[in-house]
Formats: C-alpha cells, sequence, structure tokens
C-alpha cells in the first residue's frame, strides 16, 4: 500500500525500474527540478559556475541522504528500523524534491508570497512542494507526479495545515508609519511550517494507511505564544532527508561562506568557541594525533580560513565527524515503523552541527548585505504579484490565463506562476513592468 500510487498505472513487464526508480526519474525529469538551477541557495551571486544554487544544494542533500542510510545499516545491521528504510532511489527522489516549492528570492520570497496570500490560505515553501508533486506537474492528468504513498509521505515535512497552525496574531501586512514606500512587516509575515490548506486530500491519501492513534498523533501540533505552531512529527525517510539538509545547509552554507570570505574569524571564534565545538575538537585530536597541536580549535579555525584545497579538506574531515555518527531514534507510541524510528546524531554532533547552522544564519542570512537582497526580492515579488492580479488578462501569459479559467481559486494559480519563476525570471518581468528603458514586444513571456 506504501508504493501506490493516486492514480493507479500497471507497471510495463519490460520495465525494469523499482517504484523507486520511477520516483525518482519524474522528479529529476521535471520543469520545476529544472528551474531550482535558476534559485539561489543563499543570496544572488551572478554568473558565478561554483558556489551552490538551489539545484546543487538539493543534489547534495540526495548524495548525503543516501549515504546516511548506508551508514545506518553499517552502523546498526540488527535494527528492526533497517525494513523500513526506502531504497537509494526513493531516498534520492525524496531529497530532490525538497526545496522544489521555493520561489524566487529564497525564504524573502516565501513571506512575501504570504503576504499576497493573506486573504486565500497564504503561502509555504514546503506546502508548495507537496502542491507542484500533487497537482501541477504533468506527468499525469490529474494528480501531478503521482508518486507513490512512501514518498509523499516523506516529502510531507510538516503534516499540519496552514489554517490548524497558523497564530491568528501574526497576519501578514505592511508596517504601520511607514511614508512614502509602503514596507512589508517582515516578522507578521512569515507562514508557519504546514502545507497548504487546498492539499488537505492528498493529505488524507498519503496517511490512509495509518490507523487512528497513529494518525491523530502524526498531525498533532505545538502552538507556541508569539509564534505560529510548530509540528512534533516526521517520517523514517522524511527524517533522513531533513537531517541531510541540515547537514548541507550547516556545512556547505559555512565552506561558500567562507570562500567568499563573508565571515571572518573573529566572527568564528565568537559564534563557534571552542565549546561548541567540543565534540567535534575531541574527533580530531583522536583521529589526527598531534597533527593540530595543543590548540585544536584554534589550529581548525586556521585551516578553515586557508586557501580552497586546506578549506576543503577540513570540510571533509567535518562531514566525516557528523556522518557516520547518525543513529535510530525511536518514538514507541507508533505503531507503524515508519512513524516509530527516525534518523538522528548523539549530543555532541547535534549540538555542534547546530551550532554551525546557527553561525551561517547570524553572520550570514542576517547580515546587511544579504538582507539588503532579500527585501528588495521581496518589493519585486510583491510587485509583479499585484501587478498580476490587477489585471489578469492584460498581464499573464496566455496559458496561465486558460487555466484561470477553470481554476476554484484564481489567486493561487497566479501564485503557482510567480512562485514557480527563477530569481532572473522575476527580475526580468519587474524590469519589463516597470524599468522605463526595459522591455520590447518581441520579448518572451
Amino acid at each position: 500500500m506504501w508504493l501506490e500510487r493516486r492514480t493507479p498505472e500497471t507497471p510495463k513487464s519490460f520495465d525494469a525500474r523499482s517504484p523507486g526508480d520511477v520516483d525518482y526519474g519524474r522528479v529529476v525529469h521535471s520543469a520545476s527540478f529544472r528551474r531550482l538551477q535558476g534559485k539561489t541557495q543563499i543570496l544572488n551571486l551572478g554568473d558565478s559556475d561554483f558556489y551552490r544554487t538551489r539545484l546543487t544544494h538539493s543534489l547534495e542533500v540526495a548524495q548525503i541522504a543516501g549515504g546516511l542510510i548506508k551508514q545506518l545499516r553499517h552502523n546498526e545491521p540488527t535494527h528492526p528500523a533497517l525494513e523500513h528504510l526506502p531504497d537509494h532511489a526513493l531516498i534520492q527522489a525524496i531529497a530532490c524534491t525538497h526545496d522544489l516549492g521555493h520561489p524566487p528570492f529564497g525564504h524573502g520570497g516565501e513571506v512575501a508570497l504570504n503576504y499576497c496570500m493573506r486573504d486565500n490560505g497564504g503561502f509555504e515553501g514546503n506546502g508548495q512542494t507537496l502542491r507542484i508533486l500533487s497537482r501541477l506537474e504533468k506527468f499525469s492528468a490529474r494528480h501531478g507526479s503521482n508518486l507513490t504513498r512512501e514518498t509523499l509521505l516523506g516529502v510531507l515535512k510538516y503534516p499540519v495545515a496552514y489554517a490548524q497552525v497558523a497564530n491568528p496574531a501574526l497576519r501578514p501586512a505592511m508596517l504601520d508609519g511607514t511614508s512614502g514606500t509602503p514596507l512589508l512587516d517582515r516578522h507578521a509575515s512569515v507562514p508557519p511550517k504546514c502545507y497548504l490548506d487546498g492539499e488537505s486530500d492528498v493529505v488524507d491519501w498519503v496517511l490512509a494507511p495509518l490507523d487512528d492513534s497513529d494518525r491523530e498523533r502524526f498531525i498533532s501540533f505545538d502552538m507556541r505564544e508569539g509564534k505560529h505552531g510548530r509540528a512534533r512529527h516526521k517520517s523514517l525517510a522524511c527524517s533522513i532527508m531533513d537531517l541531510a539538509d541540515d547537514i548541507s545547509f550547516g556545512i556547505h552554507d559555512m565552506e561558500d561562506a567562507l570562500a567568499l570570505k563573508l565571515v571572518d574569524a573573529a566572527q568564528f571564534h565568537r559564534h563557534l568557541p571552542a565549546e561548541r565545538c567540543k565534540g567535534l575538537l575531541d574527533y580530531l585530536a583522536q583521529q589526527y594525533p598531534g597533527e593540530y597541536g595543543n590548540d585544536v580549535h584554534g589550529e581548525l579555525a586556521k585551516r578553515l580560513f586557508a586557501d580552497g584545497g586546506k578549506r576543503k579538506h577540513q570540510i571533509n574531515r567535518i562531514l566525516n565527524f557528523v556522518i557516520p555518527q547518525v543513529c535510530f531514534a525511536q518514538d514507541e507510541a507508533f505503531h507503524e515503523p515508519r512513524l516509530r524510528y527516525r534518523a538522528s546524531l548523539p549530543g555532541p554532533v547535534a549540538d555542534f552541527l547546530k551550532a554551525v547552522t546557527d553561525f551561517v544564519y547570524q553572520t550570514v542570512i542576517r547580515s546587511p548585505s544579504v538582507q539588503h537582497l532579500e527585501f528588495k526580492g521581496q518589493q519585486m515579488v510583491i510587485a509583479v504579484f499585484e501587478v498580476m492580479k490587477s489585471e489578469p488578462s492584460a498581464f499573464l501569459p496566455i496559458d496561465i490565463q486558460a487555466k484561470l479559467d477553470r481554476a476554484p481559486d484564481p489567486l493561487r494559480i497566479i501564485c503557482d506562476y510567480v512562485s514557480g519563476m527563477t530569481d532572473a525570471h522575476l527580475l526580468r518581468t519587474y524590469e519589463r513592468l516597470f524599468a522605463p528603458r526595459m522591455g520590447s514586444v518581441f520579448d518572451k513571456l
């Protein structure tokens, strides 16, 4: 039942592929996956062919997720969870989908679109991923990519609906008291982590094999004062993908930040002092005796801020500290093994990974140089959306207008269109609409 598809398909007798192979093929050959090459991971880096985009990040997450499964089999060869691990192709499919729903300009664009859809069910990137896979892709007539239930369970990172977990006190809005240019209230406009309300039938189908007890527990969440609610649980496959994403975001994005010289040694020592790196420092001292001298932390920093070869070598050693220590965690309250077990890291490793993630977030994501670009991207996303919404027949491409005529929720179709744009496509559209010297009747929309 976990390998069923919403639209039943009969495999051809000559097709040697597993269901996971089919899902992986549909993901990597999808338009939404290809568009990730035009969506940046942290910030727009121009024409550089070195730094990570969301496409290269997704490929790295897929590789790490596959490595985590192999490591789990190696570390715990008799564990009962092993028979419920997804096969290699299926975890690759899940990992490659995890950023499909992210709009242009990343989380900034997500916040902007949540404001634009404030009266129509909101917008959230993970929820959009499920919508793309289950409705918008074109591998089936009615059910998008028509992936297996197993894959969609792995994709379902937050099994709670927007309306359930959205804090009514955090309503997306413009800031009060600004003069001249309206400015987005970026705090109030951050969406909850969820699936979109319109995809509830998809989630019902994915969770159909669960008994009532498991389903009720799986979709439970915590409401938090001053914040949106937060889902409590995810499946085994999703936990592997999520852990791989954390490793890639923390360690590989730190590598990009170091290569770009967006951080300096003083920031490293302030945000990643020796006590937050203790697990890694103990590992380096044990595995490479004498190589780091008496000040392992200082030598680590020196190598990370060295040239590309030394830095890459050190990043690999950090990965070799983190990935091989993956293990299973267990929640006995679940009956279904896919929910009972999760991939996890021991305390010292998890603490180090969180420290690195916090370091990247505080020194790069929240830095003025990135926030300026994120703010500008948000303003452009809102402007383009509002133009398309104001007069769809005049501004939307003909094929999108045709979808609009058949849609029960036309604004969601406009949101699908804008959120699917690459950074460059959004920028070109904005310039065509607003820049006096840009645009021609011969431009391809």
